[in-house]
């Protein structure tokens, strides 16, 4: 099996090894220093942001597994694109996020795929692409070292991990099957024993109505107008609306007293909306960036 090196600085490289070692395509992960002025670094050395390297993943996968375009999909869902230097809490030039690739004809696959970024963002992304002057591997005592600290630090959100391994196999799990009721059933049902929610499922547009649809959890409204609380609202202004307390969203309606916070994620057929996958919570704020990020992914599997 034909085997491709493609390499990402994304901040502190213990979490963005631990990902990427959990794409399934992947053959391994090897943190390291990258794109730099000096020969063997030393963590020491590197730390001191004099030596112009940054903290790199060395990601070597198989593309007849997963493709470059997934890989940077992916990568740009763990890293945030905005921000110069810096990665969550970390900061310094060590900690800038960037790709770099060692074949030419790589090139003008991640050109797209930042062009793709920048349309969505609306705005010009600071990630470096440049092709790949150097790569040193780093100390043996940081390689698996969030398998080795289960408890240590990490500047990624523990629950992008799992997230990962849902969204992988829900997409492994829908396969091919085009029932859309078949697909919302599953994957209502894949969330909400992976992240047990306190209502997960969908609504199918109808008309200029939402229809209850696939979902787990207690009986829950049957139609929802379009514009009408979160779900309604998610339809008509076609994007992620994240509730910390349903009790401060204008219009709520409250199918169970007991939901406290809420997420609404539109699901796409071309430029047309579907359907929404709504999720309720039984505590405040449940839901951030974090969840949008990965419920879009998952919507699109629909």
């Amino acid at each position: 099996m034909t085997e491709k090196n493609i390499y990402f600085a994304g901040g502190c490289f213990w979490g963005v090894e631990h990902f990427f070692k959990g794409v399934d395509g992947v053959k391994e992960a090897v943190p390291g220093y990258a794109n730099g002025n000096t020969e063997n670094p030393s963590y020491k050395e590197v730390y001191t942001d004099t030596t112009g390297h940054a903290e790199t993943v060395k990601v070597t996968y198989y593309p007849e597994r997963v493709s470059l375009e997934l890989l940077l999909k992916l990568f740009f869902t763990v890293t945030d694109p905005l921000t110069l230097n810096r990665q969550g809490h970390d900061e310094g030039t060590r900690y800038r996020s960037g790709v770099f690739y060692t074949d030419p004809e790589d090139g003008p696959v991640i050109e797209e795929a930042f062009r793709e970024e920048e349309a969505k963002l609306g705005v010009e992304i600071v990630t470096e692409l440049e092709p790949l002057r150097c790569f040193y591997p780093a100390e043996e005592y940081h390689k698996d070292y969030l398998d080795k600290n289960p408890e240590g630090y990490c500047h990624l959100p523990l629950k992008t991990f799992v997230y990962l391994r849902l969204w992988q196999d829900i997409k492994l799990f829908l396969g091919d099957d085009d029932d859309i009721i078949a697909r919302m059933a599953n994957t209502s049902a894949l969330i909400q024993e992976r992240m047990r929610f306190f209502w997960t499922g969908f609504y199918r547009v109808e008309g200029n109505q939402l229809v209850l649809g696939p979902f787990q959890g207690p009986a829950a409204c049957q139609r929802i107008g379009f514009g009408k609380g979160v779900c309604g609202t998610a339809w008509k202004e076609r994007r992620t609306i994240v509730v910390p307390d349903v009790e401060e969203f204008p219009g709520h309606i409250a199918c169970s007293s007991l939901s406290r916070s809420e997420i609404v994620v539109p699901v796409f057929r071309g430029a047309d909306i579907v359907a929404v996958l709504d999720i309720d919570s039984d505590t405040l704020a449940t839901f951030d960036s974090t969840d949008a990020t990965w419920l879009e992914l998952i919507a699109e599997l629909i």
